[in-house]
């Protein structure tokens, strides 16, 4: 798998960068970079990796990310087959910490700016009203030119700054660049995860993939992600779990075993540990929205 550690360069010539993204999947490698990011999804699902963070993602999910903190938007399995029709669409903006130059952002006016960025260090997801209100003007943005997008853009920054409709993602921040061979072997990572979570994980065989033993292997990752290996598959497992009980009508006991559990009485056990909830009382919450 390509490992990508920068992945987004702003010319010189721009205080910022704004995209349109459309395609068959969005980008599946784990990366980091020294710009900020504000992503919406427009059109796709799947499951958003963001520093400790697991979580699906749909339509409408509006995230903003700090300076180095590692993400993916990993698209789910159907949107890889060759025959899917599926596609994904979403607007992404890029801007340095210093976009308005370094003697301009210390002026008590940028003040809240300064604030949202240091909070965007554990990742920021927005939810209500103001999603919906930036949703709105980043589609704005992509039209824009000139003085009028930059004015756009800072009025988005004024809504995210002065918001209160926001969760933090990750437990920890990232501060550091992750570097290129700790790219590639996260990205190993997630790629076995992802297409092993439904049956039998081999800790050994992981490990071998990485170059390292089981227990070198265990540390490695404890370390980086603020949990263990088997407790991450586990978060995988509830996870895909939530995704089936909103969106079929499997009834629970099949769901615990597509999810790779071996027994109902686990997979109840570990879903309210997660979720605060049991699997019934999930469904119930989300079928009456």
């Amino acid at each position: 798998m390509k490992a990508a550690v920068q992945k987004s360069t702003i010319p010189e010539t721009q205080m910022f960068i704004i995209k349109k993204l459309d395609d068959k999947h969005f980008d599946p490698v784990w990366h980091s970079h020294c710009e900020y990011q504000l992503f919406v999804v427009l059109e796709g699902t799947g499951t958003r990796f963001i520093g400790d963070s697991i979580k699906s993602f749909e339509p409408g999910d509006l995230v903003f990310t700090g300076a180095n903190l590692p993400h993916l938007w990993r698209s789910d399995e159907a949107y890889f087959k060759k025959d899917s029709q599926l596609s994904v669409h979403g607007i992404v903006i890029y801007l340095q910490e210093n976009f308005m130059g370094e003697q301009m952002m210390q002026k008590e006016e940028m003040l809240l700016v300064k604030k949202l960025l240091k909070k965007s260090a554990r990742g920021l997801e927005f939810y209500g009203e103001c999603k919906d209100l930036v949703t709105c003007m980043m589609k704005e943005l992509i039209l824009m030119n000139g003085l009028e997008r930059l004015i756009q853009l800072l009025k988005i920054l004024q809504v995210l700054a002065n918001s209160k409709a926001y969760h933090y993602i990750s437990h920890t921040e990232y501060s550091d660049p992750v570097n290129e061979n700790e790219t590639d072997r996260m990205n190993k990572v997630y790629e076995y995860a992802l297409a092993n979570f439904r049956s039998r994980i081999s800790l050994p065989e992981l490990a071998e993939i990485l170059c390292m033993t089981s227990s070198s292997f265990s540390r490695y990752f404890t370390a980086r992600n603020n949990r263990t290996f088997s407790k991450f598959i586990i978060e995988l497992r509830i996870k895909y779990a939530c995704k089936l009980l909103i969106e079929t009508n499997m009834p629970v006991s099949l769901i615990s075993y597509e999810c790779g559990f071996n027994t109902l009485s686990n997979f109840n056990k570990q879903f309210k540990e997660i979720m605060n909830k049991k699997p019934l009382e999930y469904k119930i919450q989300f079928s009456s929205i």
